[in-house]
């Protein structure tokens, strides 16, 4: 049978019963026995490549293959730059049969957890929200009752006023929020005295005393708690000396515009302003110095801040007061206020809306060469005084302060005077009388 090595046949030399001689010596052909059969095939020694094999040794004696189990060769040139973000270059691997493709990412197992952690808080929040509500509540309330900074009692009159703050509306669990003078110091706390030395004709051990004294008399005046809830200050005008012991008392007794006790004494009518505790915020400075003749004067500059709620008569006393409007059902800002009971004073809810009063008061306090003039000088003689009270009924002088609330509050056209920070005691007292507009509370 014909092959395509040998396209003719082969000559026919002899008669031999299993085929002829191709060498023309008259041997019998090797082959003519051999049989290709399986037995054959699986007896070879030398096994030829198949197809694929050669075709895919061809390909790569060109083009390497990529190791698809990201393990780098010598062959696979310098690693690709890692991109910002800690996003990787696209990775890309070559399949079985050659053919690029891109390879899965590693590290992204996290986003279908992701995915139905934010579906399931969607379907819960939807599903309460009053929950959710309560908790946006607690982180403000939480907020509000965060740690605030103190500031230190001052030893000098400072240079400006002290910073804005967000205006919050107080309540009788915040009383001090939305203040200058939260972080104030609380009570007797804030009134610092200096360091005593022997002054004109007054030792060392005098001066202590006498400026004990001062700081008693503010205290007494200022920060007595029965005071301030309305009571008489007879501790305060027990350190007094005669003279001005009795104009005090005289003003007591018959308070009128030109004899007002509040020039004094800080003192709160109970049946529209009670302080919602005993705790009172003060921040000022004493100086200590020489009166030229042989005595000592002593100058305190000290403002006073009362949180107080309304009393059981808040509303018809704000009622009374001058106006040429209809009072307002809400408070600034369109929020409607709690309303309070004008029968029950002693307890009150938390949320309940406060107000604050502050108070500055300036003050010479003289003690006078006892040789001299015939005084006593272990008591007080106050020679000079001046006062500003924010947040005080301009109409009545009936020795209490009267402050407004805001959810009792109207109009104020008696309120003609300039703007004024009651915070900002870095200027003088004006002593101007007129009613001014504050810029704060």
């Amino acid at each position: 049978m014909p092959i395509a090595e040998d396209p003719e046949p082969r000559p026919s030399q002899g008669g031999e019963p299993g085929g002829s001689d191709p060498s023309g010596a008259g041997g019998k052909d090797p082959f003519a026995d051999l049989v290709l059969d399986e037995e054959f095939v699986r007896s070879a020694t030398v096994k030829e490549q198949s197809g694929r094999t050669r075709m895919l040794a061809a390909r790569w004696k060109h083009t390497p293959p990529v190791d698809p189990g990201g393990r780098r060769s010598v062959n696979d040139g310098p690693a690709a730059p890692k991109r910002r973000f800690g996003r990787g270059p696209e990775l890309r691997v070559v399949d079985p049969w050659g053919n690029p493709r891109p390879a899965r990412r590693r590290g992204g197992w996290w986003r279908t957890p992701l995915v139905v952690l934010l579906v399931v808080a969607g379907l819960l929040a939807s599903l309460n929200v009053n929950a959710i509500s309560n908790w946006v509540s607690g982180l403000r309330s939480s907020k509000a009752d965060a740690p605030v900074p103190v500031v230190a009692p001052e030893t000098a009159r400072p240079t400006t006023a002290p910073p804005s703050v967000d205006p919050k509306q107080p309540t009788v669990a915040h009383p001090w929020v939305g203040s200058p003078a939260e972080g104030w110091p609380t009570g007797a706390a804030g009134i610092e005295v200096p360091q005593a030395k022997e002054t004109g004709v007054f030792d060392e051990d005098q001066v202590a005393a006498q400026l004990k004294l001062v700081k008693e008399f503010l205290v007494a005046s200022n920060l007595d708690p029965r005071v301030t809830a309305g009571g008489r200050p007879d501790a305060a005008l027990a350190m007094m000396d005669t003279k001005a012991q009795e104009r005090a008392a005289q003003s007591l007794d018959a308070p009128s515009k030109e004899t007002n006790p509040t020039v004094w004494f800080s003192r709160f009518d109970a049946r529209d302003a009670i302080p919602v505790d005993d705790t009172v915020k003060v921040q000022g400075w004493t100086k200590l110095d020489d009166d030229g003749e042989g005595g000592v004067l002593v100058h305190t500059d000290y403002t006073f801040v009362y949180a107080l709620r309304p009393g059981p008569d808040a509303a018809k006393l704000a009622a009374q007061e001058p106006t040429d409007a209809p009072r307002p059902s809400t408070a600034p800002g369109g929020a409607t206020a709690k309303p309070v009971s004008l029968t029950v004073t002693a307890d009150v809810a938390g949320d309940t809306w406060t107000a604050r009063t502050i108070v500055r008061r300036t003050a010479d306090f003289r003690f006078y060469d006892p040789a001299k003039y015939r005084n006593n000088p272990q008591k007080i003689n106050i020679s000079k005084t001046n006062s500003f009270a924010g947040n005080n009924s301009c109409t009545l002088d009936d020795g209490f302060f009267h402050p407004s609330f805001a959810q009792f509050d109207h109009p104020h056209p008696e309120r003609t005077g300039p703007t004024a920070d009651p915070y900002d005691h870095s200027k003088d007292l004006d002593g101007r009388s007129d009613c001014k507009t504050l810029s704060r509370e």
